[in-house]
């Protein structure tokens, strides 16, 4: 509280004194006559504290989120700024270390996109003049072997079968040139403690990067826990396929926290079909579709 004095001839002028210095909220907490005139106390209380500034709402991105199924934890790390810059301040975005780096070890759930995506990035590799080993480890499924085969005939290149920790360390020896390598593996389940105890072993044998191949669509908890119990199996980068069927992202964005964002499936094609995941992308697709009344595609 602030506390003032006034002398005047009378109390009109001590009250028009401190209306003028005091303002018209002033209290008056004593009046008294005095040789010349009256004194009065006067006070003043406060203004109470400002409020913090808080963030404005972003009532049309929090719906957007909200529709992609984001989690809400995520949703309040990207509600202020643009929503380009918000995104690798929550996230993780990266590159595929492809070329002349460690092997890359593709892992996933069954029916993720595996194969496809190993087929991508070895048309991708050779278009850029490079000669890929490319490795299937998948002796499990029916026809797994024959399917990429298929695509490798078409590039020019040979498939290599080692289904077991064993020849693939000895088709790796035979690797020429530092080549680069690319590695199918079979449709794990995560949560199986032996199944991730050899993932990591085929890993380790071909001292490769585990990249995590991850279907777009799928419900975000789940995402998030499949991320987490592969990330555990050794993954460390996230390639997002079936973008071109699937409209909500929630799933996506929930696993990345855990890894780190690199590529996106954008169709079958082996030439076209993938593309890098960059903030400017996600943030474009980040959005309510026109039609969002209409079913989800996935």
């Amino acid at each position: 509280m602030r506390l003032k004095l006034y002398q005047a001839s009378d109390m009109t002028a001590a009250m028009a004194l401190v209306r003028s210095n005091l303002g018209p909220d002033a209290l008056i907490l004593s009046t008294r006559r005095v040789a010349g005139g009256v004194e009065v106390t006067a006070a003043l209380e406060p203004a109470p504290d400002a409020l913090p500034a808080t963030p404005a709402l972003n009532v049309a991105r929090d719906a957007a989120l909200g529709w992609h199924g984001v989690p809400p934890r995520l949703i309040d790390s990207l509600r202020s700024g643009d929503l380009v810059d918000a995104l690798p301040r929550a996230l993780s975005f990266g590159t595929l270390p492809l070329g002349n780096a460690a092997p890359l070890l593709l892992a996933g759930p069954p029916g993720a996109g595996k194969t496809l995506t190993i087929a991508k990035l070895a048309t991708r590799l050779v278009m850029a003049g490079q000669s890929p080993l490319v490795v299937t480890a998948d002796g499990q499924r029916a026809g797994a072997p024959e399917q990429l085969a298929a695509y490798t005939r078409l590039l020019g290149l040979t498939l290599v079968v080692a289904s077991t920790p064993a020849p693939l360390s000895r088709a790796l020896a035979r690797r020429q040139d530092n080549a680069p390598v690319l590695i199918d593996t079979p449709g794990l389940d995560p949560f199986d403690f032996s199944a991730r105890e050899d993932l990591l072993a085929l890993a380790a044998i071909a001292g490769a990067v585990t990249v995590l191949i991850l279907p777009a669509g799928l419900d975000p908890a789940e995402a998030h826990e499949l991320a987490d119990a592969f990330a555990q199996a050794g993954a460390t980068l996230l390639v997002a396929t079936r973008l071109d069927l699937c409209r909500r992202l929630g799933g996506v964005l929930a696993a990345a926290a855990k890894l780190t964002l690199t590529e996106a499936g954008i169709g079958p094609g082996a030439a076209d079909g993938l593309r890098p995941l960059t903030p400017e992308f996600l943030a474009g697709r980040l959005t309510i579709p026109s039609d969002a009344s209409l079913p989800a595609l996935c």
